[in-house]
């Protein structure tokens, strides 16, 4: 049984989430999904949906096999209770592969990092390209 885990703030849920997550799901037989919290969300604006809605809504789709909040003061901490085989990063997540690589190793996590290539190309394909549609509807 090999464990995928996806990560993402997953704001306002868009066709390259599904895709992302898809993707990863392919890697694996479960799919388990950290939504990050609000306080660790340091390096993009902070989330306009909370925290709560957006696991709720991540945990409601059906690829989706498990999905938790992350910790507010250690990201590694929920990656030592699931023990993923496999972590997969969005195609426009900040992580470099090697270098999680190593700090997953430094915690005793020995997971493999790959990059999902996949990546939605389309005007709505971005939280912060829907955020921008409505601004300018609402000038």
């Amino acid at each position: 049984m090999v464990r995928v885990l996806a990560t993402g703030t997953f704001d306002i849920l868009h066709p390259g989430h599904l895709l992302y997550l898809s993707e990863a799901k392919a890697l694996g037989d479960e799919l388990y999904v950290i939504v990050a919290r609000d306080s660790m969300v340091k390096h993009k604006p902070k989330p306009i949906v909370p925290e709560g809605q957006r696991l709720a809504m991540v945990q409601a789709l059906r690829i989706v096999d498990r999905a938790m909040l992350g910790s507010e003061t250690d990201m590694f901490e929920p990656l030592r209770k699931i023990k993923p085989d496999i972590i997969a990063l969005g195609e426009n997540q900040f992580f470099k592969e090697k270098e999680l690589e190593t700090q997953l190793k430094a915690h005793g996590i020995a997971a493999k990092v790959v990059r999902i290539q996949s990546f939605e190309q389309c005007e709505l394909c971005s939280s912060a390209a829907i955020i921008r549609k409505i601004l300018e509807r609402n000038r």
